[in-house]
């Protein structure tokens, strides 16, 4: 441990690695709100913040276990396709609160291009709420909606192998195969429960 007269202990959630104090400021002193993703081995969970000097508040927030109870999405909750769809009923209910613009705000996950973080990034301005991205980074098309987990699946399928990698997606009734299809089932009853036109 480092030692002398100068030295200062790290703040706790910085020597946990929980956060990062000079991004954390940067986003604060914008003044906007924060659009936060977070990602757990299960889940995913989107929020829009606003900071104060008493605390963080959050003005919306969406959670990728939504989309199986509410909307009957039977693919994965962490995934890529599951993460654009969380981050479309957080930006829609963002719209709902008349915030029109926020700042990224990814947290500890690193900015590597076509990440899931991007992908719900990407769904928020796909329906009008500004965020600032790259379109380098963000996931493309094919893949936020599924088609190289579709293409796995059947690779998988011609091996007999299906069961063993996908038994999830099987065991919920859906053929992984079909993962894009039902991709655009479950956008659809997303934008019509919270009466969206594009």
């Amino acid at each position: 441990m480092a030692k002398g007269a100068k030295y200062r202990v790290p703040w706790r959630r910085r020597r946990e690695g929980k956060t990062n104090y000079y991004k954390r400021y940067i986003m604060v002193m914008s003044g906007h709100p924060r659009f936060v993703v977070r990602k757990t081995n299960k889940y995913l969970w989107v929020q829009v913040m606003i900071s104060k000097p008493e605390g963080d508040y959050t003005v919306v927030s969406a959670h990728s276990r939504e989309l199986v109870t509410k909307f009957a999405w039977r693919g994965g909750t962490s995934n890529t396709p599951a993460a654009y769809l969380t981050g479309l009923l957080a930006a829609l209910r963002a719209l709902q609160k008349d915030i029109k613009y926020a700042v990224p705000d990814i947290g500890l996950h690193r900015p590597v291009k076509g990440s899931i973080v991007f992908a719900a990034i990407k769904a928020a301005n796909d329906v009008g709420l500004k965020i600032p991205v790259s379109d380098e980074i963000v996931p493309s098309e094919d893949r936020i909606k599924g088609k190289h987990v579709a293409e796995y699946a059947r690779l998988l399928k011609e091996k007999n192998m299906l069961e063993s990698r996908f038994s999830k997606y099987v065991e919920r009734g859906l053929d992984p195969e079909r993962l894009p299809e039902h991709f655009d089932e479950v956008k659809e009853a997303i934008l019509k429960a919270y009466g969206f036109k594009g």
